[in-house]
């Protein structure tokens, strides 16, 4: 599954990078993050309890960050295993700046196996996009406070 978005904020481009490479920020924002605790440089584990539809699952995973090109953009792979599946998705974020409003582009693509993959499959592009709407719903208030 394909997985796409553009988010602007009011804010130079270096606090938006920062931001998107906080561990407080990023912990703070990812919707349903329940553990998230670095494990190296850019590399974290994670634990999340997500509600999509009538289905929810705890997932416990790992995120990295790798092809990092300082203040450009880097590549973000999260993989995730639960009970009703597991779920791998891997993000290209390119970040630019006109007249200090910061875009940041994601251009990506998800897969998800198992129950979850059955059941959700036709919800999957809609919630993927809700949970990328909430995560970037936080991190501008982060970010434009």
């Amino acid at each position: 599954m394909k997985v796409d978005g553009s988010y602007t904020f009011n804010t130079d481009r270096e606090t938006v990078w920062n931001a998107l490479l906080s561990p407080d920020v990023l912990s703070g924002c990812i919707p349903g993050s329940e553990k998230f605790v670095s494990t190296g440089p850019e590399s974290y584990d994670i634990a999340m309890r997500i509600k999509i539809a009538a289905m929810t699952g705890n997932y416990t995973g790992k995120i990295t960050i790798r092809n990092r090109v300082d203040l450009q953009s880097y590549t973000m792979i999260v993989e995730g295993t639960g009970r009703s599946g597991t779920v791998r998705g891997e993000g290209d974020f390119t970040f630019t700046e006109t007249n200090g409003v910061t875009t940041v582009n994601i251009v990506g693509d998800a897969r998800i196996s198992g129950v979850i993959a059955r059941v959700g499959q036709r919800l999957m592009g809609s919630a993927s996009k809700m949970l990328m709407n909430q995560f970037f719903d936080c991190l501008k208030s982060k970010v434009e406070a």
